[in-house]
C-alpha cells in the first residue's frame, strides 16, 4: 500500500553532492529559499495516510529503499512540510529526530519522478 506519494519537481545544485554521499534531504513546494539548493524539491499528490515504520519501502524514481529507522518528528515534518532527510546506507549515522535511515540504491532523482513510501504489510 503506498502511503504517501510526490513528484520530483527539481533538484538543487547543492542537493546533487549530498546524495551522492547518502543524504537526500525533501522538501515539499514551496520551500524555503534558503533549503532549495540542499534539498529535492517534491509536489505531494498522496497526502501522508499512515505511520512511517522501519521496513517500509521507499521508491525514488526507480530506486529502492528500505527503511531501517525512523525519527520521533519524521512522519509529522513528512506531513506537515514535505520535509524529511534520508541517510542511505549509513548505519552509524545518529538518528535524528526528523531522519530515516535506509538501505538500498539511491541516484540523483530527475524531475517529474515519483517518490512512494510503501508497506507491503498493510493494506488499503
Amino acid at each position: 500500500m503506498t502511503y504517501y506519494r510526490s513528484t520530483v519537481v527539481e533538484v538543487g545544485a547543492e542537493a546533487i553532492d549530498m546524495i551522492e554521499g547518502g543524504v537526500l534531504i525533501l522538501f515539499a513546494d514551496p520551500v524555503p529559499e534558503a533549503l532549495a539548493e540542499v534539498s529535492v524539491v517534491h509536489r505531494p499528490s498522496h497526502p501522508l495516510s499512515g505511520p512511517v515504520q522501519a521496513g517500509d519501502q521507499i521508491t525514488v524514481g526507480d530506486d529502492r529503499l528500505t527503511i531501517t529507522a525512523v525519527g520521533e518528528i519524521a512522519a509529522q515534518n513528512l506531513e506537515q512540510l514535505g520535509h524529511i532527510v534520508l541517510y542511505v546506507n549509513q548505519p552509524d549515522q545518529k538518528l535524528l529526530p526528523g531522519a530515516v535511515l535506509a538501505d538500498g540504491t539511491l541516484t540523483v532523482p530527475k524531475p517529474d519522478q515519483v517518490i512512494e513510501f510503501r508497506s507491503e504489510l498493510r493494506s488499503t
